[in-house]
């Protein structure tokens, strides 16, 4: 199964990342969350550890650069296929590194990919 990780993931329901974890949910996504709070969005949990996060194709990050860094290898040990920098997330640093381990960089807004059917 390809699921996505929603990175970043807030119980605010006027955070990007939340309504990414509507988007998704609602399109029958397979998704998973990682955030600073234990909660559950759209019946999709938030985790805020990744021991048990697995299997993910997509990773859609909802960090600042700033705040990446120190989930570097976090992302890269999950093997996503790509990782997609939202609006705010761009980081040419962490670029390089994911495409060195293999995996596809997208920039892009995950909602609007979404709504165009290009996810």
């Amino acid at each position: 199964m390809k699921d996505t990780l929603v990175f970043g993931a807030s119980l605010k329901p006027d955070r990007y990342s939340n309504i990414a974890i509507n988007r998704l949910a609602e399109k029958g996504i397979a998704t998973k969350a990682f955030g600073l709070q234990v909660g559950v969005i759209n019946g999709v949990e938030i985790s805020t550890n990744l021991d048990n996060i697995q299997n993910i194709h997509t990773i859609t990050l909802y960090l600042n650069p700033k705040r990446q860094e120190n989930h570097y290898n976090d992302i890269i040990n999950l093997r996503p296929a790509r990782v997609i920098f939202n609006p705010g997330t761009e980081n040419p640093q962490f670029y390089k590194l994911l495409e060195q381990n293999g995996v596809d960089v997208v920039i892009a807004c995950t909602l609007v990919l979404l709504a165009t059917n290009q996810y």
